[in-house]
């Protein structure tokens, strides 16, 4: 009896059931799966439990934007200032021609210093050489008011001895009346000097420098509407007029971009609501800057919800309800940008800042 061998044949394949090949197949998808489902969970028990002191947003800064125009019609005759200057509150940024005006209040001006001449002259009364003049014409007018009645008196005896006619007579007699209201008038004349002007010329003419006083003010803002100033600091960001150009208040000349307050625009999701206030301390972060942090706090909470914007940045891309909030920004060597992203971390543990602004310690590396 000879031996058997139990060895296989050779050149055997192995046969693939397609049973086998879908159990084989699944198994990477279910390593997958599984990975996955632990990444989420790792992520959940992460922010339940290093992230419940603090929230870290994602958004853009944001600053306000204002045109510069002037108040009045006119022809620009000077813009020293062109864009990306920095200008400070007051800053002279574009003139016009203002020659018409200048007249006009040169013109005010005139009517002004002659009118408080007047009133002077009224309130000072008569000088002390005017009064010794009147005074000195009475005392003519009284003397020949005695000496003509002296010679009527004459007239008259001479009238009744028939030694001049009666015209002669009457000529001496009115003629001493005559005289004698010439000293009245000038007896009245210098009891007027010693009264002084009356009260109501003096309030007309108060009343008249008043007026002229309303008219040359009105003047002078309307020559200073010729001078266009920056109302706060900020960059040019836009200069549309140029000199040449007619002005008027509807076109403005620049686009002026603040420099204060800058914020970064952010949103809360709900849930996040009912743990932050306003006045929270915050710290800013951009990518422009690495290393760099801007000390802030939390400013305003938008009363109502909106749809999660497009523009977003979060760490979960989900359609929700979020509410806009503005974190504003200490910048002090004006590093932040309009549109610049940044990354901004709520303080949760931090009391909130009773009044909170920017000082020395405005960024820290």
């Amino acid at each position: 009896m000879g031996r058997v061998h139990c060895f296989p044949p050779r050149n055997r394949r192995l046969v693939w059931s397609p049973h086998l090949k879908k159990k084989l197949l699944a198994l990477p998808l279910l390593a997958l799966l599984v990975i996955g489902v632990g990444v989420i969970l790792y992520r959940a028990m992460e922010r339940q439990n290093g992230d419940a002191g603090r929230i870290v947003l994602y958004g853009n800064i944001d600053l306000r934007v204002t045109n510069l125009a002037f108040e009045t019609n006119g022809r620009i005759l000077a813009m020293p200032v062109n864009e990306g200057a920095a200008v400070a509150p007051g800053q002279l940024v574009a003139r016009l021609d203002d020659r018409q005006l200048t007249l006009a209040r040169d013109r005010v001006a005139g009517q002004l210093a002659a009118q408080r001449a007047q009133l002077d002259k009224l309130i000072a009364g008569a000088r002390p050489e005017e009064i010794e003049k009147l005074r000195a014409d009475l005392d003519a007018a009284e003397s020949e008011a005695k000496n003509m009645a002296r010679r009527a008196e004459r007239s008259r005896d001479l009238a009744d001895r028939k030694l001049i006619s009666p015209q002669d007579y009457d000529d001496a007699r009115t003629a001493a009346e005559a005289a004698k209201a010439r000293a009245g008038a000038a007896r009245a004349a210098l009891d007027l000097a010693l009264a002084g002007t009356r009260a109501e010329e003096i309030a007309a003419a108060r009343a008249q420098v008043a007026a002229l006083e309303a008219e040359l003010a009105l003047a002078e803002v309307q020559l200073g509407y010729t001078r266009l100033h920056a109302l706060a600091a900020g960059i040019v960001q836009n200069r549309i007029l140029e000199p040449g150009d007619m002005a008027s208040p509807e076109r403005p000349v620049y686009t002026l971009a603040l420099t204060e307050p800058v914020w970064a625009r952010v949103y809360l999701a709900e849930p996040d609501l009912g743990r932050v206030r306003p006045g929270l301390p915050a710290e800013v972060a951009s990518d422009s800057f690495p290393g760099k942090i801007y000390r802030a706090w939390l400013g305003y909470i938008a009363p109502s919800a909106e749809f999660t914007p497009k523009t977003v940045q979060t760490t979960e891309l989900r359609a929700d309800l979020v509410y806009q909030a503005r974190v504003y920004v200490c910048n002090p060597q004006d590093e932040l940008r309009l549109g610049m992203p940044v990354t901004v971390t709520l303080d949760l543990a931090a009391e909130p800042i009773a009044d909170p602004g920017c000082g020395p310690d405005a960024e820290r590396p």
